[in-house]
């Protein structure tokens, strides 16, 4: 009886190939904790090849989520990550088009610090496999100017946030409390509310801001206290 012939697309038989050496390449090597990826290596592993593990970057350190499948893997709430790095939708919150980028630039500190963080969470929480090349990696490996820039960013924000933190607790918080019946209001257990302007913040998110501080009378005399609109000069308590 004559064999029987299969005929087979070219195309499958070429993806199945590209899959083939994706996987080869991802586990036969030595060296896997400094596997060098370019941007169209690790677009392979974007969770779409059920036999590929899945991998995202950010900020070109590469990690293996495949424990996460069913966030990173398709369909996956968290799928926009994979097979690439996308560092700034982590802190802008953007995950279509250009908001998937690794590029973090205009972000304020205290966004540059977040995004460091969220490296470091994958650090603890995953398997890292490797380094990007490009933007924050170059082609042996070593960190580029660019990477060093974001960390010294993100440190300055660290140290902006606690200098801030220091400040503002020289002049207690207001306390405060909203509903969506009532509204929301503020009042000082002693001394009375006052909105003031927060100096660091400018440094820390590129915006001015203000605060809700306690402040007992003798003091009102500083000047930038902000009485709230509609609330009695020396109310401790106040609608907002």
């Amino acid at each position: 009886m004559a064999a029987k012939l299969i005929a087979t697309s070219p195309f499958v038989g070429i993806a199945v190939f590209v899959s083939l050496i994706a996987l080869v390449a991802f586990y036969y090597n030595p060296f896997s904790q400094q596997r060098l990826f370019t941007v169209e290596e690790l677009a392979l592993y974007n969770g779409t090849d059920q036999s590929l593990p899945i991998l995202l970057g950010i900020l070109g350190s590469v990690f293996d989520v495949t424990k996460g499948k069913s966030h990173y893997g398709e369909g996956g709430g968290y799928n926009h990550f994979s097979g690439r790095d996308a560092s700034r939708a982590f802190v802008s919150g953007n995950f279509t088009g250009d908001g998937l980028t690794d590029s973090l630039r205009d972000l304020s500190s205290t966004q540059v610090k977040s995004v460091v963080e969220w490296r470091d969470f994958y650090f603890r929480s995953y398997t890292f496999v490797g380094k990007l090349v490009g933007r924050y990696y170059d082609s042996e490996g070593n960190p580029t100017k660019y990477l060093k820039g974001v960390e010294a960013k993100a440190a300055r924000g660290a140290q902006l946030l606690e200098k801030q933190k220091n400040e503002e607790a020289k002049q207690p918080s207001c306390n405060s409390r909203w509903s969506q019946d009532e509204g929301g209001e503020v009042w000082c257990d002693e001394g009375v509310p006052r909105l003031v302007q927060r100096p660091l913040e400018i440094a820390l998110t590129g915006k001015m801001s203000k605060r809700c501080a306690c402040f007992k009378e003798d003091q009102l005399d500083q000047s930038g206290l902000e009485v709230y609109k509609g609330c009695d000069f020396l109310a401790k308590t106040c609608r907002v």
